[in-house]
C-alpha cells in the first residue's frame, strides 16, 4: 500500500510542477513551495492607497528579512496631480532605497 502512497505524492507533484510552469509563463505568480523558503521569495513592496480630504495617500511597506526590520513610508497625492504617474514615480523612488 506504500507504493500507491507514494505514486499518489508523485503524481500530484507533477501536476503542481505543471501547473506551476503554465502559470509562470503566462505571468500568474504562483510561488512553490520551496520558493516560500527562500527569503528572496518575500515582497519586496507593497502599497495601500488611501483617500483623504484634498486627493490620496499613499503608504508603502515592506519587510527587510535578513535585519528583520520594517520600514513604512507616505506620500501625499494632491488630487490636481495624476495619480499614475505620482505613483509610478513613488514606486520608482522606493525600489531605489
Amino acid at each position: 500500500m506504500k507504493w500507491i502512497k507514494n505514486k499518489v505524492i508523485q503524481w500530484i507533484r507533477e501536476d503542481w510542477d505543471a501547473e506551476y510552469q503554465q502559470n509562470k509563463e503566462s505571468g500568474i505568480g504562483i510561488l512553490s513551495s520551496r520558493e516560500m523558503e527562500r527569503p528572496e521569495s518575500d515582497p519586496i513592496l507593497s502599497f495601500r492607497i488611501y483617500s483623504a480630504e484634498n486627493g490620496q495617500v499613499l503608504e508603502f511597506n515592506s519587510y527587510d528579512r535578513v535585519k528583520d526590520r520594517h520600514r513604512n513610508s507616505v506620500y501625499i497625492i494632491n488630487k490636481d496631480e495624476v495619480i499614475a504617474e505620482k505613483i509610478a514615480k513613488c514606486i520608482t523612488l522606493e525600489t531605489m532605497k
